[in-house]
């Protein structure tokens, strides 16, 4: 007697106009616009729809420095004459709040929704098999066009040791339903700031180790401030630290680091690491090679239009590099989803424009940067100009007690705008008409004859255009005019 195993026949190909692959802030974004102007989509994705967006650099460090920013008010509230005391914080509840924050957001990311919305959701992981073909488990997919949209996650550096230390990253942290007690941070670039703070906010003892420079990214000035803000929060800061290896001691870990010149080495213990050195892209299992497609350590190669050396293929958000890529943020992802719907589905042409993107650290005082800063554009002409106004001359800032940060401006000789830094409350949301200015070409003029509400924040920022005009009012021609035509009444 013979016995055969039955096997189930492969469905037919699938023939979209778009394939997505990855279902984070990038994919997500194009794939429903795609869908909204009834483009057949197909969105591949294994993992959790939503992707990194919920949680470093999204909602749910958003919301943990929410608390954070809650806990420091009580603290401050007698500033106000109000008398208040110590927080109690309940981490547990904190981590209630976050996890709603996410829950509430999910169902718009939900593979429900996204079928309502006519995208068929493919639940496996996709390789190429071709140029014109992926693999997604045994569901072949052949699109007129693809967008790689896999995204990154957290990267550990080679640092002897990690490997055998249980460490947390930017992901895991928000498991957590215990504050760390003593929290090691291993990096000082955005995510690991933001963490540092809200963490140290609601009570712990945290310590960041850095081998360079804090926020090495921004403006040096702007940096300062921060740095002002970490210590001033309690936070131990380490820098240009050479860290030597990672330990496993009794109730937690231990980083080794070197000590000065002949001198012994330094031990940090705490209760947790949090490792924030970088995130890597997502492309291991997707076979580029049998789709002509490069690859670098920075993820998938694109030109300035996203496209990869296989015509037919885009990538976009974390896992693009080269050209086009290299850039790290939910609101960039979506920007380029944008640009990749403009070429698939009408033709036009285009063209990233990374420097009107805009960069923000979401820590207390918050900062926004977008376009060139000073050191880059002294790099490229010494014809700039320099302008800036501090918080502490807005009378917003003086009646909330938050003077300490400034709006700094770079303006080319003719005052069009080349970038701006903003260190301080709002930051982020007051960046946004200098992306416009950056993007269009507006001039400092153009910014400085907005009619803006009294009191708020956005004052500093037309006070700080404004002042384009301040070595105007002292030249002697001007002054003249302005005697001559006061004769004529």
């Amino acid at each position: 007697m013979s016995t055969t195993t039955a096997t189930a026949p492969a469905p037919a190909p699938l023939t979209p106009d778009i394939c997505v692959i990855g279902a984070g802030a990038a994919g997500l974004s194009l794939a429903t616009a795609a869908a909204a102007f009834g483009v057949p989509v197909v969105l591949v994705e294994h993992g959790r729809i939503g992707g990194s967006h919920l949680n470093a650099g999204g909602v749910s460090a958003r919301a943990l420095s929410a608390a954070g920013a809650r806990a420091l008010a009580v603290r401050e509230a007698g500033r106000f004459g109000i008398s208040a005391g110590e927080p109690q914080v309940n981490y547990a509840q904190v981590h209630d709040h976050v996890r709603r924050v996410v829950a509430t957001i999910a169902p718009n990311d939900s593979a429900e929704r996204l079928g309502a919305l006519g995208i068929h959701v493919v639940r496996s992981e996709a390789r190429f098999i071709s140029r014109s073909t992926i693999m997604a488990g045994n569901q072949a997919i052949k699109a007129r066009r693809f967008v790689i949209a896999t995204g990154s996650r957290p990267a550990a550096p080679p640092l002897p040791g990690l490997d055998a230390v249980p460490f947390l990253t930017s992901d895991s942290l928000f498991l957590l339903t215990r504050r760390p007690e003593r929290l090691l941070v291993l990096g000082a670039g955005s995510t690991g700031v933001e963490l540092a703070q809200a963490l140290a906010r609601l009570g712990s003892t945290v310590t960041i180790v850095e081998t360079g420079d804090l926020l090495s990214h921004v403006d040096p000035e702007a940096a300062l401030i921060l740095r002002r803000a970490l210590l001033r929060d309690g936070i131990t800061l380490h820098e240009q630290a050479r860290v030597l290896r990672a330990e496993t001691v009794k109730g937690g870990v231990r980083l080794v680091l070197a000590g000065p010149e002949g001198g012994a080495d330094h031990k940090l213990d705490g209760t947790h690491l949090l490792v924030a050195t970088g995130r890597a892209p997502n492309i291991e299992a997707l076979d580029l090679e049998l789709g002509g497609i490069a690859s670098d350590a920075g993820g998938v190669i694109v030109d300035k239009g996203l496209r990869t050396g296989n015509r037919r293929v885009f990538a976009i958000g974390d896992c693009a590099s080269g050209a086009g890529g290299g850039l790290h943020s939910t609101h960039a992802a979506h920007d380029q989803a944008g640009l990749v719907l403009r070429s698939a589905l009408f033709r036009l042409p285009i063209r990233t424009k990374a420097i009107a993107i805009p960069r923000v650290t979401n820590c207390h005082p918050e900062l926004a940067s977008v376009g060139l800063s000073e050191a880059q554009a002294r790099r490229r002409s010494a014809a700039i100009t320099i302008l800036r106004w501090p918080y502490a001359e807005n009378d917003r800032a003086q009646a909330e007690h938050e003077t300490d940060g400034f709006v700094k401006l770079v303006a080319d000789r003719r005052g069009r705008v080349l970038g701006a830094t903003i260190v301080g409350p709002g930051a982020g949301e007051l960046i946004a008409p200098w992306c416009m200015a950056v993007r269009k070409g507006l001039t400092v003029q153009d910014m400085a004859g907005l009619a803006l509400p009294y009191p708020t924040f956005s004052e500093a920022s037309k006070r700080a255009a404004m002042s384009f005009y301040a070595p105007l009012a002292a030249k002697p021609g001007i002054r003249r005019l302005i005697g001559f035509l006061s004769r004529f009444g």
